[in-house]
């Protein structure tokens, strides 16, 4: 446990969509060193029960499942598991996403039904499934979708992702005004750029080392704080989402970006 647990989250389950790696797993660690049972939710069931694994030995408790949230059935079956396992869910994050950088010159409609089936119809499923089981918890309950600069900025050849991260933007306050009358917060949190897998470019280089970035993020200042994020950067904006500080609280976009929304 770090000097960051207080276990104020103590004695909630805690779902996290794709916290294998990256993003997902900075949140199913704080969330864990925070007192939360996290279920660490990963369609790489291997390297998630690995992940469980780090999160058991810094003290906090996870256990690792496998879905799929781009398929109806594996997303039930999570959500039927979970229910005859522990009954409730307090927090769910949604952050599974697969990486897309298509301009519409070469996207093909078979490529963006795609993208919107994992990256938008993900969270709706997820949502779906598993509201019941918030409804079951009795208080302090809280949707975590993750969005991105790229839903509430334009981007070049970024066509299917930009549009699924737009949606969950606006589905995440619809949904809240929908839960509301339940006590259940929903927000998303729109990170910037950030050090994970999808970062990392075609020819095998990282962005944050191209020119172009490096130029017109870092030199001149259009990212305000002139640095990458580290996924641990997501993670505190997160807890907070999930927290009894966030208890009044929804239908908000919190974007974590270094400053760079100011810019543009």
């Amino acid at each position: 446990m770090t000097a960051n647990g207080r276990e104020r989250l103590k004695g909630r389950i805690a779902v996290v969509t794709g916290s294998a790696q990256g993003i997902g797993f900075a949140i199913a660690s704080r969330l864990a060193q925070e007192g939360a049972t996290v279920v660490i939710a990963d369609v790489n069931e291997a390297v998630a029960r690995e992940a469980a694994q780090r999160i058991a030995q810094a003290g906090g408790t996870g256990a690792a499942h496998r879905v799929d949230i781009g398929d109806d059935a594996s997303v039930t079956a999570l959500s039927a598991a979970l229910d005859a396992q522990y009954g409730r869910c307090e927090i769910l994050v949604n952050n599974a996403a697969i990486s897309d950088g298509t301009g519409i010159e070469k996207m093909t409609m078979a490529r963006y039904h795609e993208v919107i089936r994992v990256n938008q119809d993900g969270a709706v499923r997820m949502c779906l499934a598993f509201v019941p089981l918030l409804k079951k918890a009795k208080d302090a309950r809280r949707i975590v979708n993750i969005a991105s600069i790229m839903g509430v900025r334009g981007w070049p050849d970024a066509i299917p992702y930009s549009t699924a991260k737009g949606a969950i933007v606006n589905f995440t306050r619809a949904l809240a005004a929908d839960l509301a009358p339940h006590g259940i917060m929903v927000n998303a949190l729109a990170p910037g750029f950030v050090n994970t897998p999808m970062s990392i470019l075609p020819d095998g280089s990282h962005e944050y080392d191209s020119d172009w970035f490096r130029d017109i993020y870092v030199k001149y200042g259009r990212i305000p704080l002139r640095r990458y994020a580290e996924p641990e950067d997501m993670a505190g904006p997160a807890f907070f989402l999930c927290s009894d500080d966030a208890r009044y609280v929804t239908g908000q976009i919190l974007l974590v970006d270094g400053g760079a929304s100011a810019t543009f």
